[in-house]
């Protein structure tokens, strides 16, 4: 276990937060945003300020708090066993629920590479099992080795989209972003949508709170990687998306599978979208990487403490919760197979519809608990905080009836789990 503790320091931290963010998201979102122009900057801004508000909250209670397992530590701390279960409970379905949609995102990315490869249905899920597994093995081999290939996933993807953000600005033409409103819709209105639209890009910047028992010095690597690494995703993704905006025409953006792709291919040659194919790949797959280690470290920290069964703190030779790590990747896969017959488009959505809303709520459960943990914070931290709550009640409420139906759906199915460990506790208590 010793080994394993050193395996996360300051940077390989950032590498995780960063490459959980960055996924499959920076290279589909400009057509989603084409509609909105330069008018997309406005929501933005607003994600990107809802996003730096949870990162500071979770960065203070990190500082505060010496805990394994993120949002469920301190929702444990602040209201019990019961709320803790839950939070621990949505947030390692989502997890997994994610690792479904990252995977069939991993698969279409390569069927750009390489056509064959998702030429069919079967070919499609064989691609995303593939991918899934590979990174379960790694996991398996160690925390170590997982950080290790987090770590050069994120570099391999992040540099390239850098470069494309800042050379591709000095390709746009004057008028690239005019009208400034193409959609002609309130201000109001577009800003809301496109915040709602961006949010899964977002998702991921609560990850270095999570295997903190395998980090080094976890107080203070923790609350820095977490606004470090936000930051760096966060602008790096808007500087990718808004340029892509001004470098293709909205027609084109508008049916486009991959715009990132099809801008550097007409700017730059066929090689050059074949390279950026890649890229897109290489990020699907690293964060594909980060979420499986989460989907094992997540379950680790309630199995401690009694409140999900002890089969999920069970440690390989290598330090790895092994039965969480295959457990979530069964439910992952099984979750793809059962819709392998959809186009891998379908799939990817109503993935991230199960992953949106379960991972959301334990943001509103954190923001509320920073609030019962440090109730004599200063004004400033009051105001960033009730910000941060009233971000991620929007955004919960944002992702739609039908998310939230699931979530519950979701959540209910952990109940008979907490009401058989509550019972396994009492009666060990009573037991001389």
């Amino acid at each position: 276990m010793s080994t394993a503790r050193r395996a996360f320091g300051p940077w390989t931290l950032i590498a995780l937060v960063v490459g959980n963010m960055i996924g499959s998201g920076v290279f589909l979102l400009p057509a989603t945003l084409a509609p909105y122009g330069a008018a997309s900057l406005l929501g933005w801004g607003l994600t990107l300020g809802g996003a730096l508000l949870l990162a500071l909250v979770y960065a203070w209670l990190a500082q505060m708090i010496r805990n394994h397992g993120g949002a469920y530590g301190y929702a444990r701390r602040a209201f019990g066993d019961g709320t803790g279960f839950m939070v621990a409970w949505s947030y390692w379905v989502g997890t997994w629920v994610g690792n479904a949609a990252i995977a069939v995102a991993f698969a279409g990315s390569l069927g750009g590479v390489w056509p064959p490869a998702t030429a069919t249905p079967v070919r499609g899920a064989a691609c995303a099992l593939g991918a899934l597994w590979l990174c379960t093995a790694v996991n398996l081999a160690g925390v170590r080795e997982a950080a290790r290939l987090q770590l050069l996933t994120t570099l391999l993807k992040l540099v390239p989209l850098l470069l494309f953000g800042v050379i591709g600005i000095g390709w746009i033409h004057a008028g690239a972003y005019r009208p400034f409103n193409p959609s002609g819709k309130p201000l109001l209105d577009v800003a809301t949508a496109v915040a709602a639209l961006t949010l899964w890009a977002m998702l991921g910047l609560e990850a270095a709170t999570v295997p903190t028992g395998v980090v080094a010095d976890p107080q203070r690597t923790v609350p820095r990687a977490t606004v470090i690494g936000m930051l760096i995703a966060g602008l790096a993704t808007m500087l990718a998306c808004t340029v892509v905006i001004g470098l293709l025409p909205a027609e084109v953006l508008h049916n486009s599978a991959a715009p990132m792709v099809e801008a550097a291919r007409r700017l730059w040659g066929p090689a050059a979208g074949l390279g950026l194919a890649v890229v897109a790949t290489i990020s699907s797959f690293g964060a594909l990487n980060g979420w499986v280690l989460l989907q094992a470290q997540t379950p680790l920290a309630p199995a401690l403490d009694g409140l999900f069964p002890r089969w999920f703190a069970r440690l390989d030779r290598h330090a790895t919760p092994w039965f969480g790590l295959l457990l979530g990747s069964m439910l992952a896969s099984a979750l793809i197979l059962a819709n392998y017959s959809r186009s891998l488009v379908a799939l990817f959505t109503f993935s991230i519809l199960l992953s949106t809303a379960t991972t959301l709520l334990p943001y509103v459960v954190t923001m509320l608990a920073w609030w019962r943990i440090d109730p004599a914070a200063g004004r400033v931290r009051k105001l960033v905080a009730a910000g941060a709550l009233l971000y991620s009640l929007w955004a919960l409420i944002g992702t739609g009836a039908e998310s939230l139906l699931w979530g519950l759906l979701l959540l209910a199915a952990g109940v008979p789990i907490h009401l058989w460990q509550r019972q396994r506790r009492r009666t060990a208590a009573a037991t001389p």
